[in-house]
């Protein structure tokens, strides 16, 4: 029987941990160190935009201070900023988290030179690792494989193009000097390189502010495994085992889990040996991911994709199943603090094991477009109106969120994370299941019920994942249709609401009923008109039993009894949610409806135009790219509908747009006569 390790078991080891910690970060990750440094009695200082003056991690924080305007640019991205916020607080040490300025060699560099530890690996492995090109040649030499790809930096377009023409397609594209899925192409037709190329710079430039590429093989239906590494000061590196991220959407990791199914004890310690390896090539400090593309074919001929020099989102699930000397269980940020504050590591490669099996999912503020049947994610923003987040029985929540929290467009789309332990992988993906039913974000649509359909899809409960298999099975995990008891949830919810208060004595005059009545006739329940976002609007009659209360709806169609969350004119059930609105068709015939017609090209969500590729009068094909629209560090490209005119164009570049709002109009082209045919 192992035991769990607790944070403050390691406290008095000695050594001098930090009075204060910055935290250089926001949302669940700022809210996850802030809990690790309490524990360890350290003092917690918190930096916050003006759009996050009230988030949850500036409440839980000791001390916080605010350090610019919304735009992360202005305040997030600030090493100045951070670096003045540290001084006025007392902070001696600065944890990066991860994403805004945790990979930024300048930044690490400002910290030292302003006498602040830098949690982290130093600048200058920062640096390395951060550019692909030197972070692959670095780790060859060091006996590590990696993938075939392009040599050299700074490649130009042209030279892109070559390459990717001798290594043959399908080639990905790569910013050289970011991760996390920002930038990345998969390109299977060399004529859309010149167009992928640009749109990777682009979308590089706006994540990293350098648009360097690169360009790899692409190995098809491979495998996505890490192995965390942990080094200290004084010479020691180990390896605590790997992380499948082969879930994937767009290159951005959704499911991850530790341990891998398709490891051995042999390919696991190859693989641990090739991370270490890569660490010791550049003088690693600290907690750092090294990531692998693996064929599921032949997992033996794994490569080197790149070396994440941070703290990982996924990292729960290696804190839940590491084991050191048979007690389960690691904190990561602790010994971030520790390694960084000077203490060795008390223990060796051959004291860790692996114990148990744990799965974590990424809650993301998406919603699904569902315009003309596609089906696509979008990010999403709103106002959380209810939550609940399960914790506990082998369940634990990871977040930035509280009731009231305002979700905009402006960071990355995650909110948080939900992670289940177990025994072995069936039961952890049985409580993660379970613990995402009982997920609760009315307000802003969220992919928690998606997330619990995939673990639920007969390849991931087999472990026969890949990066391609969620984009495959999108249009399966997505429900097309609202269903009918969302509807009957809706009405009842309104028709409740017509209903005055008996008086005082308990009396009703049976004149306040909501129903229609008629001398001798039976009477009759009101319909509703109904619209889902996405969806056409439809008229609902209730005609089963309900119960409504001021959070919850519950409804029994045809003797099945279907019970909702509620908060204002959101329902929500197993994780899914739905905003039902009432529907005025008078006013929707009056203004076009709800959604413009088949010409106009609308805001796919709320963002910034980044590209506008046309102007009025210009000529169009059918599906050609005409603006590109920017939210939550992603691109959107809205194409042309049809082929025809750009009649009406009312964006440019660097304009803010809601959604749905008209972007252009494209006229079609007349249709070419048919000879013979009679002319008007």
């Amino acid at each position: 029987m192992t035991e769990t390790i607790q944070p403050h078991a390691v406290a008095e080891q000695g050594g001098t941990l930090f009075d204060t910690v910055l935290v250089a970060n926001r949302g669940e990750i700022a809210v996850r160190v802030i809990r690790t440094l309490r524990t360890l009695g350290i003092r917690s200082v918190a930096v916050f935009s003006d759009a996050d003056a009230d988030a949850r991690h500036v409440h839980e924080a000791d001390t916080a201070v605010r350090i610019g305007p919304a735009p992360a640019a202005e305040s997030y991205l600030s090493a100045e900023r951070i670096v003045e916020a540290a001084r006025r607080t007392g902070a001696r040490a600065v944890h990066p988290g991860y994403g805004f300025l945790a990979e930024n060699a300048s930044f690490a560099r400002a910290c030292a030179d302003a006498g602040l530890v830098f949690i982290g690996p130093s600048a200058g492995a920062i640096a390395l690792m951060g550019d692909k090109i030197r972070a692959k040649d670095t780790v060859r030499a060091a006996g590590v494989p990696v993938v075939p790809g392009s040599t050299g930096s700074a490649l130009s377009d042209a030279e892109l193009i070559a390459a990717a023409r001798t290594i043959g397609t399908p080639v990905l594209l790569k910013p050289s000097a970011g991760g996390g899925g920002k930038g990345m192409r998969l390109v299977r037709d060399e004529e859309a390189l010149p167009e992928e190329i640009a749109a990777a710079r682009r979308e590089a430039l706006a994540s990293f502010g350098d648009d360097t590429l690169l360009v790899e093989r692409w190995i098809d239906r491979p495998r996505h495994i890490e192995i965390q590494v942990l080094a200290d000061a004084h010479g020691n590196v180990v390896h605590l085992g790997e992380r499948e991220c082969s879930l994937q959407r767009r290159h951005q990791k959704l499911i991850e889990e530790a341990p891998s199914v398709l490891l051995d004890p042999a390919l696991r310690a190859a693989m641990g040996e090739a991370a270490v390896r890569a660490a010791r090539s550049c003088g690693y400090l600290g907690t750092g991911t090294v990531e692998f593309i693996v064929p599921g074919a032949d997992p033996a001929r794994f490569s080197f994709m790149e070396m994440n020099t941070r703290l990982q989102v996924e990292h729960p699930v290696t804190e839940l199943v590491a084991t050191v000397d048979g007690r389960r269980g690691l904190d990561l940020v602790e010994w971030q603090l520790r390694v960084a504050a000077g203490e060795p590591l008390p223990f060796a490669q051959q004291d860790v094991t692996l114990t148990g099996h744990a799965v974590e999912a990424r809650i993301c503020a998406e919603t699904v477009s569902v315009k003309e049947g596609a089906r696509g994610f979008l990010p999403s923003g709103g106002t959380v109106l209810a939550l609940r987040e399960p914790q506990g029985d082998g369940v634990r929540t990871d977040s930035g969120l509280s009731c009231g929290t305002e979700v905009g467009s402006r960071y990355d789309p995650m909110l948080s994370k939900v992670i289940a332990y177990g025994p072995d992988r069936a039961t952890a993906l049985r409580r993660l299941r379970a613990a995402l039913a009982g997920t609760v974000t009315l307000g802003v649509p969220t992919n928690a019920g998606f997330l619990r359909r995939l673990l639920a899809h007969p390849a991931v409960v087999a472990g026969a994942l890949d990066t391609g298999l969620v984009e495959r099975e999108t249009d399966a995990l997505v429900p097309r249709e609202v269903p009918v008891e969302v509807y009957e949830a809706a009405a009842a919810v309104r028709l409740a609401q017509l209903v005055p208060p008996p008086r005082a004595d308990g009396w009703r005059d049976p004149f306040d009923a909501p129903t229609g009545w008629r001398l001798g006739g039976e009477p009759v329940t009101p319909a509703f008109p109904l619209r889902v976002p996405g969806h056409e609007p439809v008229t609902h009659r209730p005609r089963g039993t309900a119960s409504v209360t001021a959070d919850r709806v519950s409804v029994t169609l045809d003797g099945v009894r279907h019970t909702f969350d509620r908060a204002e004119d959101w329902l929500g059930r197993d994780g899914d949610a739905w905003q039902v609105g009432d529907h005025d068709p008078v006013a929707a015939a009056l203004t076009g409806g709800a959604h413009p017609g088949a010409d106009s090209l609308t805001a796919p969500m709320p963002g910034t135009v980044t590209v506008v590729k046309v102007a009025v009068g210009d000529e169009v094909t059918a599906g050609q790219s005409l603006l590109v629209v920017e939210a939550m560090k992603m691109e959107h490209v809205v194409s042309a509908p049809h082929a025809g005119t750009v009649t009406e164009l009312d964006v440019r570049p660097g304009v803010t747009v809601a959604m749905d709002q008209v972007l252009a109009v494209v006229e079609p082209a007349e249709a070419p006569a048919v000879e013979g045919e009679a002319r008007p």
